[in-house]
């Protein structure tokens, strides 16, 4: 290993891809979730999300803005929050709004709902849950986003597999409602529904 092949491993990972049927650009970086292509577990919720022009989403865990971007691109009269506890993913969902041309959504550090200005509701919460996020705080962000959630919104979240029978029964706890969505060979795209 020499100082040339360090400085090449620190330069930002670049892709296009298409995202929810608009062609769009990512920088990332090692150390962030999925750095150089769309997870399958995103790419599945992708496919199975339905949003509004005037979307107001919130994405948990946003990391470099794959999700969070994709549902902006889809609501230029909304907006979407992009939250993730890395400051390293922060950075680059913003810059990466930026470079996608997305003026209607942003990124800031906070841990779950923790940082969500006061009173700020939503009409669509996602999250790409990562497999060992623990069931404490896993029952944490369910709750938090069924009190932040409009009346008739959805939370839409993708798991591994080995969590999806812990969705059902918390998110019909939490919300009186579930839907397993779509279930892939590795991850399930559960939704539930605020009814009231």
């Amino acid at each position: 290993m020499d100082a040339a092949t360090i400085a090449q491993l620190k330069q930002d990972i670049v892709f296009e891809t298409e995202l929810a049927g608009r062609s769009m650009n990512f920088h990332s970086t090692w150390g962030l979730f999925s750095p150089r292509q769309i997870d399958s577990g995103t790419a599945l919720l992708l496919r199975h999300l339905d949003v509004r022009e005037d979307e107001v989403a919130l994405d948990i865990g946003c990391g470099y803005g794959p999700l969070g971007l994709a549902i902006a691109a889809q609501a230029p009269r909304g907006e979407v929050h992009m939250v993730d506890k890395d400051f390293v993913a922060v950075e680059y969902a913003n810059r990466n709004a930026q470079i996608n041309g997305l003026a209607n959504a942003r990124a800031y550090l906070s841990n779950g709902l923790s940082h969500v200005p006061e009173g700020q509701r939503f009409t669509t919460v996602v999250s790409n849950i990562p497999a060992k996020v623990g069931k404490e705080l896993l029952t944490i962000l369910l709750w938090d986003s069924y009190q932040r959630l409009e009346p008739g919104g959805q939370m839409v979240v993708v798991t591994i597999n080995g969590l999806r029978q812990f969705m059902k029964r918390y998110m019909a706890e939490i919300f009186g409602d579930y839907k397993k969505v779509k279930q892939g060979r590795d991850y399930t795209v559960s939704r539930a529904v605020k009814l009231a």
